[in-house]
This record gives C-alpha cells, structure tokens and sequence, in this order.
C-alpha cells in the first residue's frame, strides 16, 4: 500500500526540481551506473519519483536535490544519496519480503522517513539532533505523512516498540549495534552501514525465524559516524 500525499504547489516543482528533472533521476537508477547497480523494484521507484526530495534540503540547494549525491543538511549531517536510499528501501523487499513496521535509526533531513512512509509503512523514527527532528516533523505534516519520531539516541532504537520488520540505519558504526539487532522480528531485514571513516560497507542482514541471522553486503558507502548521547 502507498501512502496519499498531500502536494503543495512547492511540492511539485518547476525548473530543476520538476516532474521531468525527477523523472531523469528515476531513469539513472533504473538503468544503473558502473559503480551503482540498477534499483528493480518499481514500488521503491515510485516512491523516489513521487517525494519531493527538494523540501528536504535548503532552499539555497534545492536545484540538486534531483542530482545523485548526498547533500548537507547541517549539523555535520547530510541527506544520502538517492542510490543509498533506493537501495536501503529495496532491500527491505528482497526475497518476497513484505515488511509493515519500520524503525530508522537517524531521522536527519526525514527524507528517508518520508520514503518509508510513502511506500504505506509504519514507520518509527530516532533522532539525536532536536533541530533536525524538529524540521523533519514540520516536513512530514507539511506532506501528511504519519511517522512516529522520537528525539533520543538511535543507538538504543525503540524497543517499547519492538520488533520491527525492518530496521534501516542511516549512520556508520565500526560493527553492527546489538540493541539494534535484537530489535528485529523473525524474517525481519536490518540494512546498515558499517566501518570506519574510508572503509564503509552497507550490510543488509536477515533474521530467520530461528533468530538465526544472515549477512550479504550491497556495497561500498560513505556515511556520517553514528553518535551516542543527544544534541537540542
């Protein structure tokens, strides 16, 4: 199921962040680049096409938001690129995987958020930033998308409301946080970055109905380090 949005005329776009400039994008991740394979899944296309990346960016910026590259958001923080994003949410899918209930450990910008939730998720959401959540929720209601946040250190997760069906970390650690992975229903799928600064990878791990868990990588990635402790 997807989500309904509810577009503003600022939403839709003209100039660089128009349907046509969107569209362009959906087209690169389709096709795939030699260092970035192609993104299949059609749903997590639709969702890239339809959410307005350029809300979640400074004005100042807006014109690239349809590039494929991260972005500063500040803080330190930036919002990923629409490869890393498309790639995360389609790995939540793999294997005839029908995930419902989503946690996000980094809100930042609340694009990915808004992806999830557009794709008709539940989605719980933890940031350690208050300024970010704080204008990520603005732009969550501003497209009336339901996503429960919390401002909170997202190395702990949510667990009064675990477990999730799919856990999606938007910020590197050296190895993969077991209050995190503890977090995860049976069959679920926790995609994460992994590494130190310069030798990061993105693992995507599933947990059978053992609690056995399985771990492929999806590629080499650049993301912020993830932090403990909270920042207002």
């Amino acid at each position: 199921m997807t989500a309904r949005m509810r577009l503003q005329p600022e939403a839709i776009g003209l100039g660089m962040t128009s349907q046509r400039v969107r569209d362009r994008l959906i087209e690169r991740l389709r096709t795939g680049t030699p260092s970035n394979a192609r993104i299949a899944d059609e749903r997590v296309l639709n969702a890239i096409r339809t959410v307005p990346r350029h809300l979640f960016v400074d004005e100042a910026l807006a014109t690239r938001a349809y590039e494929d590259t991260a972005l500063p958001i500040g803080h330190g923080q930036t919002i990923s690129q629409p490869w890393v994003v498309a790639k995360m949410t389609e790995a939540l899918f793999a294997d005839g995987a029908q995930p419902k209930k989503v946690l996000e450990v980094g809100t930042g910008s609340g694009y990915q958020g808004a992806i999830l939730a557009a794709l008709g998720l539940e989605v719980f959401t933890v940031e350690r930033i208050g300024e970010l959540l704080r204008t990520a929720r603005k732009r969550f209601r501003q497209l009336g998308l339901d996503v429960r946040s919390k401002h909170d250190d997202g190395r702990i997760g949510w667990p009064e409301h675990a477990p999730f069906d799919g856990i999606v970390v938007t910020a590197a650690a050296p190895a993969l946080v077991d209050a995190l992975t503890v977090q995860l229903a049976p069959g679920g799928t926790l995609v994460a970055p992994v590494g130190a600064a310069g030798a990061q990878s993105l693992r995507c791990l599933r947990k059978d109905a053992g609690g056995a868990i399985a771990e492929h990588l999806l590629g080499d990635v650049v993301f912020v380090p993830l932090l403990s402790g909270l920042v207002d």
